[in-house]
């Protein structure tokens, strides 16, 4: 008799594609149970993908595992350890870049703590946000968003480091003394700021404007996601282009090439019926390891050209280019709130991090469309957004508590992995927020997967931020894209939201409106790609005439009919609370809340 292993390993080893179907609606999204289909289902006892044969012509978009779908444990730590590699470079970045501003020398083993800290809290707000957020698999972590307020922040007078030749006479408490008053000031700018993000979250805000957001404004927002970071893979890649594009060849091979390879497992137990030989199982490895395989086979051969003296001494393709935040780093580090003091408050650092919660939040509605498509599922509804940009703002509460520098956002870079890997469980990213617990505590761990070459990261950048770009351009077959009023639009939001802020980084101190509040507001949000392109979509779209079907109304509407805020009786359940539904249905007044599954916005 098969065991409950048993049976998941006939699902994932079956050599037809895992029976997640397309809905057949020329469209990308996989409908959730609802609670007419569950009850029908449950009284037939059917599955509602017995018409998998019928949709074999989709098999390329069905995933390895959707959204509810429960993997093995071995997989999902397999496959969380997987988004957490592409996760750290990108959350180890920001300490990095603002250790000068906080007085830090290079190789100060205080940046090490930081990016414990950010990777500690990042975890634990990743399993809120799956858990009772938006509950689509997405990783949480620090935001570029943050850093341009914070960095204002500590280039006002007040806040000026000493030279460097008296930093290094100081003492090692004293350096420690003259970052920790400023991360405090900056922490204490971000739990002011996260409470408004939980205001315009819970409070339902956010979500009372999506009826106006449409597949142009979606379109240039997630475009754009991908788009805007384009400058950190070629960072990261320009270490060594070669590497880079090792990196980025194998990842090429493995997806594409080889996605069909299925590879063979070893069998063992009595023979089948009749004296048959057993037929073997095959695992589906290029598909789902893509990029964990792609990274560790370059790691190897970055690794023997450094024994052999064939890279430079200052190559960053190097394996010992980072050794020393290795050995500096302690083994336990476990990060507790107020570790560096108790955070500090003032007006203008707090109007100044606004900037950034506002454009982060704006980001992040984009992410959750972007990865509801990627995970075949409907468009996320109201109380789902709502709920989603509230979480938010309580991981950035608890990132000031903390003491991260930085608040937390959507990580758009493990949105990009999804596509690749074709894994869209959620179960997936809550261990992937586990591992980032564990790594955070465990820092001398940690520190070991980031000194991984940065040109490798380079090179699964450009696939990762590649395939962010592509969901957005395919939410364009919502629209008549023979309509000059939609090729306008699309055209001109994309272009201008590259121009506007190219130039608005060439001259940083351009805005001048006599308050600094406005002047750093107005900065991140011009500065932000994402923000221009969303809202040129979105005012565009909304005043200039045109037909629903021109717009593609008609068709997104069937798949966004339950982001109307309306409890349906074809809501997808797949948003739902994970515990407690039955009494919040029965409950009238939790349809007066915008956080709930039975929210009735009418």
């Amino acid at each position: 008799m098969d065991t409950e292993a048993q049976k998941e390993s006939e699902k994932l080893f079956s050599k037809q594609p895992l029976p997640l179907i397309n809905d057949g609606l020329n469209n990308n999204f996989l409908k959730c149970d609802t609670k007419e289909e569950n009850e029908k289902n449950n009284n037939a006892g059917k599955n509602k993908f017995e018409s998998f044969e019928e949709n074999v012509f989709e098999a390329e978009k069905t995933l390895h595992y959707g959204l509810e779908d429960n993997p093995p444990w071995y997989t999902c730590v397999v496959l969380g350890f997987q988004h957490y590699i592409t996760f750290v470079v990108g959350i180890a970045s920001v300490p990095m870049i603002m250790g000068p501003k906080l007085c830090m020398l290079e190789d100060d083993a205080s940046r090490g703590e930081l990016v414990s800290t950010l990777m500690f809290v990042s975890g634990i707000v990743t399993i809120l946000q799956t858990t009772i957020g938006v509950r689509l698999p997405i990783v949480q972590g620090s935001s570029f968003g943050f850093l341009a307020p914070a960095l204002a922040l500590l280039n006002l007078p007040k806040w000026q480091c000493p030279p460097q030749e008296e930093l290094l006479q100081m003492s090692a408490e004293d350096r420690r003394a003259l970052w920790q008053v400023r991360i405090n000031e900056i922490s204490g700018a971000i739990l002011v700021a996260s409470l408004f993000q939980m205001l315009i979250g819970f409070g339902g805000l956010i979500g009372s404007v999506l009826k106006y957001i449409t597949p142009l404004t979606i379109a240039p927002t997630v475009a754009l996601i991908g788009l805007c970071l384009f400058d950190a893979a070629a960072r990261e890649a320009s270490g060594n282009w070669w590497i880079a594009a090792g990196t980025i060849a194998l990842l090429t091979t493995f997806s594409l090439y080889m996605r069909f390879l299925e590879v063979p497992l070893p069998t063992w137990g009595k023979k089948a019926k009749g004296g048959e030989k057993r037929k073997g199982r095959t695992f589906p490895f290029f598909q789902i390891f893509p990029v964990l395989t792609a990274m560790v086979v370059m790691w190897v051969i970055c690794g023997l050209l450094t024994a052999t003296g064939l890279l430079p001494e200052e190559n960053l393709a190097r394996t010992d280019s980072k050794l020393k935040i290795l050995h500096e780093a302690p083994w336990f580090n476990f990060p507790y709130p107020g570790q560096w003091g108790s955070p500090t408050v003032s007006a203008a650092a707090v109007f100044g991090m606004l900037a950034g919660v506002i454009a982060g939040a704006i980001e992040s509605v984009g992410d959750y469309y972007a990865c509801a498509q990627f995970c075949e599922a409907p468009p996320p509804p109201i109380h789902a957004v709502n709920r989603g940009i509230g979480t938010e703002g309580l991981g950035c509460l608890l990132a000031g508590i903390w003491g991260t520098g930085n608040g937390t956002t959507s990580f758009s870079q493990n949105i990009g992995a999804i596509g690749v890997t074709k894994v869209g469980s959620r179960r997936v990213v809550q261990y992937a927020g586990v591992i980032m617990i564990i790594m955070g505590a465990f820092s001398k761990v940690g520190a070991f997967f980031i000194t991984i070459p940065s040109p490798i990261f380079g090179g699964v950048f450009c696939i990762t931020f590649g395939m962010v770009t592509a969901v957005g351009i395919s939410t364009l077959h919502f629209v008549s894209l023979k309509s000059f009023r939609n090729m306008y639009i699309i055209g001109f939001s994309i272009f201008f939201a590259l121009v506007l802020p190219r130039w608005m980084h060439s001259n940083p101190n351009v805005i001048q409106t006599g308050s600094e509040f406005l002047d750093q507001l107005f900065t991140v949000l011009l500065s932000t790609s994402m923000f221009v392109g969303g809202i040129i979509g979105f005012v565009l779209d909304n005043t200039v005439p045109g037909t629903d079907e021109e717009r593609g109304l008609t068709t997104w509407n069937k798949h966004h009919a339950s982001s109307e805020g309306t409890v349906a009786e074809d809501a997808p359940t797949c948003y739902d609370l994970p515990f407690g539904m039955e009494a919040i249905r029965n409950a009238k007044w939790t349809r007066y809340l915008p956080f709930m599954p039975t929210f009735n916005r009418a």
